[in-house]
């Protein structure tokens, strides 16, 4: 048959709940109130980027939410990332680490391509490498990842990654 995965993400500034208890309580309650089964449910948590750090800001909130964030960070959360093996790559063809760096527009900081802004004179592309400049998967092995504030957004309480909870 085919494959149904949800996607829960919390309607404010907290973390989701526990993405494999919460997948059973959806899966008994959508079967028995709908008859609708499903393959996955992950849960994800707000990045606080964009809409949703405005929406916080103006709210008064954004401060608060980072500190949990940060307070909730969780080292176990690491290894199960989406930057530590997926890249993103823009419409121009420049590589970043993940779909929030993406939006923030910060590329992957490759050994001769610094992010701060230097031009190493090699890349047909100011603000990064893009696909263009990249020889092989060798060059995206090992390197070095941009990280910023929004990243604790992805290592608070169970983890948040392209398929759902890292831990």
């Amino acid at each position: 048959g085919l494959t149904l995965d949800l996607i829960y993400n919390p309607l404010g500034p907290f973390l989701p709940p526990e993405q494999s208890a919460l997948e059973a309580k959806y899966r008994q309650q959508l079967a028995d109130d709908f008859g609708i089964q499903f393959s996955n449910l992950f849960t994800l948590s707000n990045m606080p980027i964009k809409r949703f750090a405005d929406f916080l800001h103006r709210r008064g909130e954004l401060a608060q939410y980072m500190d949990l964030l940060v307070r909730n960070f969780n080292a176990s959360t690491l290894t199960g990332l989406m930057c530590v093996d997926l890249v993103s790559i823009g419409h121009d063809g420049i590589v970043y680490d993940c779909d929030f760096n993406q939006q923030l527009a910060i590329p992957t900081p490759f050994q001769d391509a610094p992010l701060a802004g230097g031009d190493p004179g090699n890349l047909k592309h100011k603000g990064g490498k893009t696909v263009f400049d990249v020889d092989g998967f060798a060059e995206l092995v090992g390197r070095d990842v941009a990280v910023d504030n929004h990243c604790f957004g992805c290592t608070a309480g169970n983890g948040s990654s392209c398929q759902g909870a890292t831990v």
